[in-house]
This record gives C-alpha cells, structure tokens and sequence, in this order.
C-alpha cells in the first residue's frame, strides 16, 4: 500500500520546506515521483510538520532487571509513538552497567530488543553505591557519559576523581544533584502546598548546593559536566554564571518542571517525581532560561513503574513519571502554541543541542507530527508499560502519526495508516 502525504512541511537545520511525501513499505520518499506499483492513498491533515527524530538524553528502559516496569521493547516503541528515535538511558538497573561485563548484558539486550537507538550511560561508582569509581576506562568507548542517576555523589573527593578520569577519558559526566543531607526526608517540594496538605517537603537547596559543588570541582577538573533534570530557579542562575564564565556546562530539565508548579499537585502518585515539581517562581525560572539557553535541552526522565508502585499517593509512591509519548505535545502546547517558545528552539533542544553536546551522530531519522490534531493523555493507549503521568486527562495538540529510524517506519498511527501499520 502506498500513501501520499501531502502539504508536509519538512524541518531541518537549514529550515523549511513544504512537499509531498510517499510512504510504502515502511519507508518514506521525499520526492514522490511516479515510481511504485499501485495506486497513491492521499493522507491530509491540518498541519503536517516532518521533524528529525528527538533525542532524549535521560530515559530509564528498566531492563535488565526490572522488566516488569518497562522492557526495552516497550520503552523504545514509547520512544518511536512520541518521536523519539535516539534514547540515552540511566545506569540504575540490575547488574549496575559499572564494568564492561555488566555493560554487555545491556548492550545484548538493546542490540535483541530496541527499536530506536539506545545508548548507555555507564555508572560513576561501584553499584552506584558512591564508595569506589566504576572502571570508567574500560566503558569508555561504549557509552554516552558516566552517571550515578537516581542519587548524587555525596562524597566532594570521588566527584573529583570521577572528573578527573572523565576528562582523561574526554567523556562527560552527567550529575543527579542531591545532598541527601538537605532533603529533610521529604517527597515533594518544600513549599505552600506541602505545609497546607501536611507533607513533608524537599527544600529546593538539597539540590542546588550539590549543584554549585559540582560546578566548582568541574572549574578544578576541567571536565565536561551535565547536570540532569535541573528543577530551581537557584541551579538555573548558577548554571547561567558558569556559562558566562567558559565552564564546559550544559544542562536539561524536564517537560513536568517547565509546565507545571507545585500549586496543582494532587494527592496521587502520577505528581511524585525526583527532584519534585517545585514553585511557580521556579517553573518561570526554567522557562527563561531555555529561552535564553541556560537550559540547553529537554529531556524527560521517562521512568516508569508498575501501578501498585505508584498507588501510594504522594507519600509512599515510589518515584518517577513516564514521559516519551507525551513530551512533545505537553511542550508544543503549552510553550510554543501561546507563543512563549519558538517552534526553533523547540527542535533545538529536543534534536541538535542534545545530539550537539553529547557527541552522537545524527541520523536520516524523522518523525511525522499533525500539530493540528487535538485530543486528550489517555494513559491506556500508551504503548509503555508505565502509566503514571501529571499530564493525564489534559487537552493538548499535535500528534505523532509515523516515526521513521534508519529508513524504516518503527512507528505508524494505526488510524492514519492501517494497512502500513498491519504489515
């Protein structure tokens, strides 16, 4: 069956270009010319937007070791329905990827399973335990970086050591900033919502003193440094410092911070992430400064769990929300549409700065958006095993139709292209 996708308006660093489109086979011309057997079934729709493929540089694919979470299947074809054709994923899994041994069970897993490419991050320490360095030098050549995610390094003498072998190795180290002994044990942020509802809070300084440490030691180390899932407005003004100073810094934060504050959080586990949705202020504060750069990418710590994890309210959930097929929509409706964010900025921080600061190559990767189409977050229909979302139930635009990675279709809407779908 062939298609004709027509008034396509086709992105690129260079800008854009309006054509119609050819899909058959799973593959996609952008000339259509007359080749091909059969006849041309035309697909219109509001308005047709053809994006390189998103790189996401903090997922959490779950496996090996917690497949009932997510599996690398499922997590990738989330990746492939939301645009997504380039992952970099976390190190906390079962074995810890802290050696090229623990490394390969991950990489035979991706290398079976993924639909898109997937990249690991190896771990800066020992099981992520913060005691000992990883064998960082044997990784190397394997991963995108070096992370502790889910938990900072605490020690100030192992965060130099583990720069120190970064910049031997001339790889980046990406920091969860968190001073578990500033959190004061807290689950959501440390604000008017925590006092008036009688949680206990996490003080936004647990994470940006870490944050002001680390820029410190990157200063002494001369490494490359990436903080993740940056939250407060205190991390965004230190990290605009750094760069005004030539640090090698770079940073990301997540749609749920740049959205949403902590006045409309709701007693549910879907709200329960870490760092936690902070302050309005803050919020405004991460908006600004991807506006300006600051913040040079977003990415979504997809991370999901299973539902009897996440029915524990705000309290006793465990943390971390699922984010692949929901980002750019949230994102594109809520920054772009109002007009707060350029559609160019948009693709600049979920496709070049990314791929930019990271050091992967692109792709002849694409993925095809009706940003005319209107509906709601059904957590249902998601093709992750995860569900738990602070977006469900919200009206947003644009939607993915087809998702195209090494030229071949991973993704297609099954309303839009049945009998492509089927094949």
């Amino acid at each position: 069956m062939r298609y004709v996708i027509q008034g396509v308006t086709v992105h690129n660093r260079e800008g854009r270009v309006r054509r119609d489109l050819v899909l058959t086979g799973g593959r996609l011309r952008m000339a259509p010319g007359s080749q091909g057997e059969g006849p041309l079934i035309p697909v219109t729709g509001r308005d047709l937007h053809l994006f390189p493929g998103f790189t996401d540089v903090h997922v959490h694919l779950r496996e090996p070791g917690f497949s009932y979470k997510e599996t690398i299947r499922t997590g990738t074809r989330a990746a492939a329905r939301g645009g997504f054709t380039t992952l970099v994923t976390m190190p906390n899994l079962n074995p810890v990827p802290d050696s090229l041994e623990t490394l390969d069970v991950q990489q035979r897993l991706i290398a079976d399973q993924a639909l898109v490419r997937v990249i690991p991050l190896g771990a800066i320490t020992k099981s992520q335990q913060g005691q000992e360095l990883a064998d960082m030098d044997d990784m190397s050549d394997w991963v995108a970086g070096f992370s502790d995610d889910g938990r900072g390094v605490q020690t100030r003498a192992l965060m130099l050591r583990a720069m120190r072998e970064a910049r031997r190795l001339n790889q980046i180290i990406v920091a969860h900033c968190e001073d578990e002994a500033l959190t004061q044990g807290g689950w959501i942020h440390d604000g008017d919502w925590a006092r008036a509802h009688g949680h206990t809070g996490n003080p936004s300084q647990s994470e940006w003193r870490q944050v002001a440490r680390d820029l410190a030691l990157a200063r002494q180390a001369g490494c490359k440094y990436h903080v993740c899932h940056v939250s407060t407005r205190e991390s965004v003004a230190l990290l605009r410092q750094a760069k005004a100073q030539g640090l090698d810094v770079s940073c990301e934060t997540a749609p749920h911070y740049l959205l949403l504050d902590d006045s409309q959080l709701k007693d549910h586990g879907r709200f329960k992430m870490n760092p936690p949705i902070r302050a309005r202020a803050d919020r405004e504060a991460l908006v600004a400064g991807l506006i300006d750069g600051t913040v040079d990418m977003v990415a979504t710590d997809h991370a999901p769990h299973s539902p009897e994890e996440k029915s524990g309210g705000l309290r006793h959930s465990l943390n971390g929300v699922v984010g692949l097929e929901t980002a750019f929509a949230t994102l594109y409706t809520g920054l772009v549409l109002p007009g707060t964010l350029s559609l160019e900025r948009l693709l600049d921080a979920l496709v070049y700065r990314p791929q930019a600061r990271f050091g992967i190559a692109p792709l002849e990767d694409w993925t095809l958006f009706d940003l005319g189409a209107a509906y709601d977050i059904q957590p249902d229909a998601f093709q992750s095993l995860g569900r738990a979302t602070p977006f469900e139930g919200q009206r947003v635009h644009g939607q993915c139709l087809l998702t195209i990675h090494k030229g071949r279709a991973v993704w297609q809407d099954p309303a839009v292209f049945p009998q492509e779908a089927a094949e």
